[in-house]
């Protein structure tokens, strides 16, 4: 690369900042002021109605609306979309944050509050930023990126602790098990890291470490 194109690139990188930080304000204005606590979804694109995951999240959305939490995904389709729509059938907030991307990604209609971003760091700024709770549901490289990237946050300290579900254990075990067979014998991850990561196979079970309530209680 000759100095001229470096200098190009340079000039690019700072009017770039400009797009980055109004994402950022964007989405610090809008979350901040919902007044509700946020519980961010994680989930495929590629699993649409036909998935039996796709009913678990519309049940997941619609029982966190229910018990009065606002509810946070990508904003795309498949599971997305399902945890936007359980949100949004039941009358409550329903945020999507829709990433541009060549393919996959379009916004899905269930959204009482849509942003976008060009910038994927700037998305996952916001996904965290005001989440009570990540629900991870199955999902490929995307769902493990944001997975993990929240784990690494919370076991540094960058974030307050909060839950971390993944739901539902016969997708999400096999993983773990890796984790625990190799990872903690290697000695790259401690025992107590793993205990992050809350498996689950209903919704109910997450609502009831939300709301501090056991469905067998009397």
């Amino acid at each position: 690369m000759t100095q001229p194109e470096i200098d190009l690139l340079q000039h690019q990188d700072s009017w770039r900042l400009w797009r980055i930080m109004a994402e950022i304000v964007e989405g610090f204005e809008v979350l901040g002021e919902l007044g509700v606590p946020l519980v961010t979804v994680f989930g495929s694109a590629r699993l649409g109605s036909e998935s039996p995951y796709y009913a678990q999240a519309l049940l997941l959305g619609q029982r966190l609306a229910e018990a009065g939490f606002g509810v946070v995904t990508g904003g795309g389709p498949g599971l997305m979309e399902a945890a936007n729509r359980g949100a949004y059938n039941a009358g409550g907030i329903s945020v999507g944050l829709n990433i541009q991307l060549p393919h996959e990604q379009r916004a899905n209609p269930f959204q009482t509050h849509s942003l976008s971003f060009r910038y994927f760091f700037a998305r996952k700024l916001m996904l965290v930023r005001y989440a009570q709770a990540f629900v991870v549901m199955p999902g490929g490289f995307g769902s493990l990126d944001e997975l993990t990237e929240v784990l690494v946050l919370v076991q540094t300290g960058k974030v307050h602790p909060f839950p971390i579900f993944a739901l539902d254990k016969a997708y999400w075990r096999g993983l773990l098990d890796w984790m625990k067979g190799t990872m903690i014998p290697a000695g790259v991850v401690d025992a107590r890291d793993l205990e992050l990561i809350t498996l689950v196979d209903t919704p109910e079970e997450v609502l009831e470490v939300l709301t501090g309530t056991n469905r067998n209680d009397p």
